[in-house]
């Protein structure tokens, strides 16, 4: 009888511990999906302070290029102004110094100031002179490879191609307006 007591107390006890593991699990259990939740709502918030700075970014950058665009816009407006540049030079001589005779006419001075205006000339160098580098360059290369005597052909290649080059782009500069057409 002892026994069949011990094994009916046993029974129960173990009942009870087992219903006790079951409600902490399933309390646990409640708690993991309210933290998963909790961290949901979190990536949610990061991710529209994300999209928040990518429009805020995507505005300054819009308006930056804006005002770069405006500023190459006046660049371009003064630059395509024509610019003309005077230059005056006051010269003043002595007679009597340059010609090396004590006269008895004394000194005399020309005050007289020269002026002389250009016009903007173009910086560079011409086509003609790019022609005749160019094709003094390929004319050596291509006379070396043809040509048995590779010094000799290099040179005459160069001579052929630097004419040629020079021609050409001559002709160019008289379209550009570079260079007066007789």
């Amino acid at each position: 009888m002892r026994k069949i007591v011990l094994a009916g107390f046993l029974s129960v006890f173990l009942m009870t511990a087992c219903k006790k593991d079951d409600s902490v699990a399933e309390k646990s259990l409640e708690a993991q999906k309210l933290e998963f939740q909790a961290r949901q709502l979190e990536i949610e918030k990061q991710k529209l302070a994300i999209e928040k700075e990518k429009m805020v970014y995507e505005a300054q950058k819009k308006a930056d290029s804006i005002s770069e665009t405006k500023k190459a816009r006046a660049a371009a407006e003064n630059n395509s102004r024509p610019q003309v540049i005077r230059e005056t030079r006051t010269i003043y001589r002595d007679r009597n110094s340059n010609s090396g005779s004590s006269g008895s006419n004394g000194s005399y001075a020309n005050n007289g100031s020269g002026t002389s205006q250009g016009t903007t000339q173009k910086k560079g160098w011409s086509k003609a002179a790019q022609g005749a580098v160019i094709g003094g360059a390929t004319g050596a290369v291509g006379g070396a490879i043809i040509s048995k005597h590779k010094g000799t052909g290099a040179a005459i290649g160069a001579a052929v191609g630097a004419a040629g080059g020079y021609i050409i782009g001559h002709e160019k500069d008289k379209k550009d307006g570079r260079v007066k057409k007789k």
